[in-house]
């Protein structure tokens, strides 16, 4: 596309454009002082403990693809050369453990999930989100959820790739949710209109797990 051709404004502008008008994936998250950044019931930690079912999929970046599906007006297969060649950003955000552990100022680089919203247009009837990893691990997020300003598809750590151990090759990260919610080694995100609890959902995990509210288990 020649310089004349590129249009005054992307399509990720104008979405987010009308996202703001329509108030669209807003989640009322707001940005928290000093003395309410660690959730109740959190302890801070310096190291990255390292919790999965039991196994840990060796997943190459040459074999990895990511499949976008289901209430979308564009699905997507993404190699991981296709992946890489959208436009990554680079966020730095706390993430909160279900076992009580937090770290501070994790910096990761990614896509967001935004931009993929962006790119597969979910249709309007599209209220979940269903995340598949390579394990067989699956977890469940409301679409404002997952569209969250700060939430994104990250393939680095600390100026490293994700490791194995941490869900590399891709992972999501969702800062305000609990962190079994950020789904590792990531195979595929499927959009429905009714809600699909996941692995730990069904197993007696809050549906949502928001930290500040304490939302653990499904009767909290």
């Amino acid at each position: 596309m020649s310089d004349d051709q590129i249009p005054e404004e992307s399509k990720l502008t104008t979405s987010k454009r009308r996202w703001a008008v329509e108030g669209k994936f807003l989640t009322g998250r707001i940005s928290r002082p000093e003395t309410e950044r660690l959730p109740p019931g959190q302890h801070l930690v310096k190291n990255w403990p390292v919790l999965d079912l039991g196994q840990q999929p060796i997943v190459s970046v040459d074999s990895w693809k990511l499949e976008v599906r289901g209430l979308v007006e564009a699905p997507l297969d993404l190699s991981w050369a296709a992946f890489q060649a959208l436009e990554q950003s680079t966020m730095v955000s706390d993430i909160h453990c279900v076992t009580t552990w937090s770290r501070y100022d994790n910096q990761w680089v990614g896509l967001p999930t935004r931009d993929l919203l962006d790119a597969c247009q979910p249709r309007d009837n599209a209220r979940f989100v269903v995340l598949h990893s390579y394990d067989g691990y699956t977890t469940n997020l409301a679409l404002d959820d997952f569209a969250a300003e700060d939430a994104l598809l990250a393939h680095s750590w600390s100026g490293q790739p994700l490791t194995e151990e941490h869900g590399g090759p891709v992972r999501l990260v969702v800062p305000h949710l609990y962190f079994w919610k950020s789904a590792k080694w990531l195979q595929a995100i499927e959009f429905l209109t009714d809600d699909a609890p996941g692995f730990w959902e069904v197993r007696g995990y809050h549906n949502r797990g928001d930290p500040w509210a304490e939302q653990r288990y499904s009767s909290d």
